[in-house]
């Protein structure tokens, strides 16, 4: 159970937008290394020195902290994922479309300054350009459950 036509932009909305862009890249970072850590079995820290020596990737302030939320929290994460999965069993569902959820779920439990709309949007993108189109109509109907769940836990309290 979880807990939990063209018009000039002014310039707050040029700075949400890319806030909003930034987001997005260090997502996808945050991806590619929760992605890569299941298959490599190394700590967080070892991954993120290993592709800044191999990609020259630079690693952003969110991306360690969605990479270090979810390897803090993948008990609650995964027990929320699994909780929604209709008639599935995590080790059914792929490991692109699990690491996106992961990230999803862990915005949507602990990241209060983002819209669980938001992080619903951002995981479907991920599986659309990563996975299957199944896997985002997939990540979408689970995510869409998870924020169901929460809506209700929320009200109850």
């Amino acid at each position: 159970m979880c807990m939990k036509g063209k018009i000039a932009m002014s310039d707050n909305s040029k700075n949400r937008e890319a806030k909003k862009s930034g987001r997005r890249e260090e997502r996808k970072q945050a991806f590619y290394l929760l992605f890569e850590q299941i298959f490599q079995k190394d700590s967080m820290d070892v991954i993120i020195e290993d592709a800044k020596d191999a990609r020259d990737a630079e690693i952003g302030k969110y991306t360690k902290e969605l990479v270090s939320g979810v390897e803090e929290n993948l008990g609650e994460i995964d027990g929320c994922i699994e909780s929604n999965l209709k008639s599935w069993k995590k080790s059914r569902v792929s490991k692109v479309a699990l690491t996106i959820m992961r990230i999803a779920v862990y915005e949507m439990l602990y990241r209060d300054d983002i819209p669980v709309g938001v992080s619903i949007n951002e995981a479907v993108e991920l599986a659309n350009e990563y996975a299957t189109p199944a896997d985002g109509s997939f990540v979408n109907g689970v995510l869409g459950s998870v924020s169901k769940q929460l809506e209700m836990k929320s009200g109850e309290e």
